[in-house]
């Protein structure tokens, strides 16, 4: 499908300069051809625009050029390029969206409530009692447990599992192979010295706008709910345990794993292959660097820390100086040693 710079311009509040152009496709600037549209935000990619070959270019409203652009390229300025791009791929993302449609081939149980323009694909089976909302999106070869609720506008990419009773909010997004409702990992040694497992009849509950990476598992709590608040993101094959609370808008990294009942604070920003204790709290606003292990609570808002144990930000930095030069230190020590020993 195409279309002219002046009618991005238009959806995008931005300012056209140059020629009404027509486009058809999106591409990295680097990478741009006749008649692409890309845009520039990051300064390091700004020589890429005097020799692009893509039609139209997202620019910040501020960009001056400071040699001539290539005559085939006009510039749509606007306040933030990166987040008028983001606006652009998430209306591209709509149009590919499946058709609303029932396969003939999904398996949904009689008392199911469907809403309006659902999308439902082939191999995907629904529990009793569940409830649709209207411009759903499941995917071939998702499974639905019973009483499940899936509010307006989610997405769910194939092969998504969601357990029994379990609630997904309005315009989530749950990707392929990912888990919701799994058991949580409750076992209790018995007397023969065996462990036992504790029931889990517990929920997850998804409020609106989250985020789910492919291969993520969610476990239901033991009892009462494991819950993601409101615009969380969660990367690729992340563990989430039994009971943990993770707060409003916190972003989480892939292969991040947190145990039971920890609650995690809103706004947060965690690296990958951060690891959580069980039955800590984080505050808010909290920023934790990769690979790191929260062992304990961290209590005040705001801060930023790293290593494993994790410690503030500054004070890793000052060990690592330290620990980099053990080797150094060592062959010291050993020298300073023999000289007293002689």
């Amino acid at each position: 499908m195409k279309f002219s710079a002046s009618q991005i311009a238009m959806m995008l509040q931005g300012q056209l300069v140059g020629e009404d152009l027509m486009v058809d496709a999106l591409s990295k600037i680097e990478e741009g051809k006749l008649g692409s549209l890309s845009f520039l935000s990051n300064p390091k990619y700004t020589p890429y625009i005097y020799t692009t070959s893509a039609s139209v270019v997202i620019v910040n409203d501020d960009f001056v050029a400071e040699k001539s652009l290539p005559s085939t390229l006009s510039l749509i300025k606007v306040k933030d390029a990166y987040a008028a791009f983001a606006q652009l791929l998430e209306a591209y993302n709509q149009f590919l969206l499946p058709s609303p449609g029932i396969s003939k081939y999904a398996n949904i149980a009689e008392d199911v409530k469907l809403g309006e323009g659902v999308h439902i694909g082939d191999w995907v089976s629904i529990g009793s009692g569940a409830v649709i909302g209207d411009h759903v999106v499941i995917q071939n070869g998702c499974s639905i447990g019973a009483r499940v609720v899936i509010k307006d506008n989610s997405h769910l990419y194939p092969g998504v599992k969601v357990y029994h009773d379990c609630q997904i909010g309005s315009s989530c997004t749950i990707h392929a192979n990912a888990v919701i409702g799994s058991d949580g990992f409750g076992f209790a040694p018995n007397a023969e010295n065996q462990y036992q497992k504790v029931p889990q009849i517990g929920i997850v509950i998804l409020e609106d706008h989250v985020d789910v990476g492919a291969g993520t598992c969610i476990d239901r709590a033991t009892m009462g709910a494991t819950i993601i608040r409101k615009g969380v993101k969660l990367d690729n094959l992340i563990q989430i345990a039994h009971n943990v609370e993770i707060g409003e808008n916190t972003v989480m990294a892939a292969q991040c794993g947190v145990a039971g009942s920890t609650k995690i604070g809103k706004n947060c920003m965690i690296g990958g292959q951060v690891g959580f204790a069980g039955h800590i709290t984080i505050a808010d606003g909290t920023k934790i660097a990769a690979q790191s292990g929260i062992a304990s609570s961290i209590k005040e808002p705001n801060t930023t820390i790293q290593g494993s144990p994790a410690m503030p930000i500054m004070d890793y930095n000052k060990s690592y100086v330290v620990f980099r030069k053990l080797p150094l230190l060592q062959q010291a020590i050993q020298a300073l040693q023999k000289k007293m020993d002689q």
